[in-house]
Formats: structure tokens, sequence, C-alpha cells
């Protein structure tokens, strides 16, 4: 059946509203660690959201998402730490290019989640240090605090994505497998 390409962009506005709020509200629940530093499950959303959907849905979802996080915890909002999540969001967000859309085929190859953790890895470290980066040069913050948060955060998210992460893209290339099933048995 072939889809109706005026509602496509819709589509997207939903996928990111509804990655934005579940990254932005699951950001809540956090482990503190450092200075205003958190390990964060809901990285997984995020790290989700942007490994099916690609990377414009993957940097909307992780600046807005890590928006609401700001708004709703009453921290203050960080835009520099949105930017952040942003590019972590467009990292994870070129796996479905570099991987052959494998999880849409319904399939996730252990290459595949080798390349999806390193991508999570290389988004969180320079997406982050750009932010670091940031807050040292526009908020004054002592280089060597933001450097140690950017690290924490690098290496705690990387790890949350490999697991969590990981499991989540299983249950969505099981659905998929699935579906394809679907697809040939009513086609045959």
């Amino acid at each position: 059946m072939e889809q109706n390409k005026g509602m496509q962009p819709v589509r997207i506005v939903v996928i990111i509203a509804i990655g934005a709020a579940l990254y932005g509200v699951g950001g809540l629940v956090s482990v503190p660690v450092f200075a205003n530093t958190t390990i964060k499950p809901a990285m997984a959303i995020l790290a989700l959201f942007a490994a099916v959907f690609g990377p414009i849905v993957g940097f909307l979802v992780g600046f807005l998402g890590h928006w609401l996080t700001d708004l709703f915890a009453g921290w203050g909002v960080w835009p520099t730490w949105m930017l952040g999540s942003g590019i972590v969001g467009i990292a994870i967000g070129l796996f479905p290019a570099m991987s052959k859309n494998c999880v849409e085929k319904g399939e996730l190859p252990r290459s595949s989640i080798g390349l999806f953790i390193l991508l999570a890895f290389l988004g969180n470290f320079i997406g982050y240090m750009i932010s670091a980066l940031l807050d040292f040069l526009f908020f004054a913050e002592p280089m060597d605090k933001v450097i140690t948060q950017q690290l924490i955060i690098a290496f705690s998210n990387t790890v949350v994505i490999a697991i969590l992460g990981t499991l989540l893209l299983l249950l969505v290339v099981k659905r998929n497998k699935s579906r394809e099933g679907l697809t040939r048995d009513e086609e045959a």
C-alpha cells in the first residue's frame, strides 16, 4: 500500500514529539554521580529513536528532550548540554545508513551492535566535549570540572546505551522481523 507523502512530515513531527517527551521526562529518573552530573537510563530512549529514525530525529529528540529535562528538573536550562545531547542523537542517527537499515529489515548482526555502541561512544564523547568547552568559554565554568563531567557522562552514557539501548533495539528488530513474516505470508 502506498503511503500518503503529505502525511510523512506530520509523522516525523509526531515521532520527534514522542521521543523528546519520553527522553525528557525519562531524564528526570537519574543517579547523581558528580556536580550536576547524573547517569540517565533515558539515554537508551534517545539512542533508540536516533538509531531507528536517523540523525535529524536523533538531534531533535536529544536537544528538545534535554531541554525538557532541564526545565522540569529545576536546575535551569543549559543550552550547551542540550546541544551535546543533540550531537549524540546525530551520531547515533548515522546507524541506519551505516548498518544498511538492518533494524528495519528485522536483523541485528553483532557487527551492527558493535557499530551502535561505537556511535554511542563517539557521540557522547564528542557531543559532551563540545558542551564542556562551551561551558568553559561562555559560562566560565572551571575546566577541570567540565572535563570531569564530560568524561563521566561519555563513559556512563555509553554503558547505559550498550545495555539498555541494545535491548530496546533488539525488541524493535524482533517486532520488525515478525512484521516482515506477516507481509510475506500475505503476499503468498
